[in-house]
């Protein structure tokens, strides 16, 4: 049976100044898809609105913009898959054995109160399927319950982008919360790198989160060895 990943990114363009821009950090979303790609799996993008998903502007410039973030960028039919995302209620979770939940500061916004996609996340992971996000992405797991009502990332290892990255990207100002404060609230078991910015991932059972952009790779890797 092949494979199959269901891949969630952002609705969200703007902070809630909305002269300040974000979106899907492309490479995020890149890196992991060509790693799955190469394995064979199938794979669709979910939004939580469904629809068009805007590119985090900083994401496409040096050094982030690399290869396979610039192919997709030259690809129409990758970039029509970001312009006509999936909605949650599209979604069946019995059909996907992962769910990657991409980043980008725009999550923060969308992410944590989307019931579908608790919905869809609470059922692959209490069926043994992995549930994984990279940077920001982890944001869509702050809130999801599972069915005895606790919180799924309660007593877990969890990595995600740190406040220390926060501060040195200079964004501390206009995100909306902490998200490394929040998990840590929620009884997750938080632990980052040594060094900000440098690949980081962390495997917890059927839970896999890597630190920041450039852990995308390295935790597809993971799910795909999982998988």
């Amino acid at each position: 049976m092949t494979k199959r990943i269901l891949n969630v990114v952002t609705n969200v363009g703007h902070y809630d100044d909305p002269t300040h821009l974000t979106g899907l950090w492309l490479s995020e979303l890149t890196h992991a898809w060509h790693v799955f790609e190469q394995r064979g799996f199938e794979q669709t993008i979910v939004s939580p609105a469904g629809g068009d998903a805007p590119l985090e502007p900083r994401s496409l410039k040096f050094p982030n913009y690399d290869k396979t973030a610039k192919a997709w960028r030259a690809d129409p039919e990758r970039m029509a898959l970001l312009a006509s995302t999936a909605s949650p209620d599209q979604i069946d979770s019995a059909d996907y054995d992962a769910i990657y939940f991409t980043g980008g500061h725009a999550v923060m916004y969308d992410f944590p109160d989307s019931e579908g996609l608790q919905w869809i996340t609470r059922e692959i992971f209490e069926r043994g399927g992995i549930v994984s996000s990279v940077c920001h992405g982890y944001c869509g797991l702050l809130n999801t319950t599972l069915s005895d009502g606790s919180y799924l990332v309660a007593g877990r290892k969890v990595t995600g982008f740190a406040w220390q990255e926060e501060v040195l990207a200079r964004v501390n100002k206009l995100v909306p919360y902490n998200a490394e404060e929040e998990m840590k609230k929620r009884g997750a078991l938080y632990e980052k790198a040594k060094l900000p910015f440098v690949s980081y991932a962390v495997v917890d059972g059927n839970l896999v989160t890597g630190q920041n952009p450039g852990s995308a790779k390295e935790t597809a890797q993971k799910v795909a060895a999982l998988l």
